[in-house]
């Protein structure tokens, strides 16, 4: 998946992925959505994601209706370490963010 956002190229063929997560749901469940973590070379972070008509990712296709659709979404670091915190992504976080991670 490519896409261009401000001027920049997000390329999941090209980037370093981090982790990936999926709800469970079957693709053709309105509620389907499956998500990666991507690191470009410069060291942007992003989410390349896919989803049904419920979900973040849904679009329109057609009076009063919705689709599944995809996208790119572009993250600061932070927004990466927390989406690895809430995406089942605690290896990824040790393995990649593990210097700004304190120890409780």
């Amino acid at each position: 998946m490519k896409q261009v956002i401000d001027g920049k190229l997000y390329n999941t063929e090209t980037a370093e992925l981090l982790h990936e997560w999926s709800n469970g749901k079957f693709t053709s469940d309105f509620g389907h959505c499956a998500e990666a973590l991507y690191k470009t070379k410069k060291g942007a972070y992003f989410i390349a994601g896919e989803g049904g008509a419920m979900t973040g990712y849904a679009r329109s296709c057609g009076t009063n209706s919705t689709c599944g659709g995809s996208g790119i979404r572009v993250l600061t670091e932070v927004e990466a370490m927390e989406w690895l915190e809430n995406h089942e992504g605690t290896e990824a976080l040790e393995q990649y963010f593990g210097d700004k991670i304190d120890e409780a």
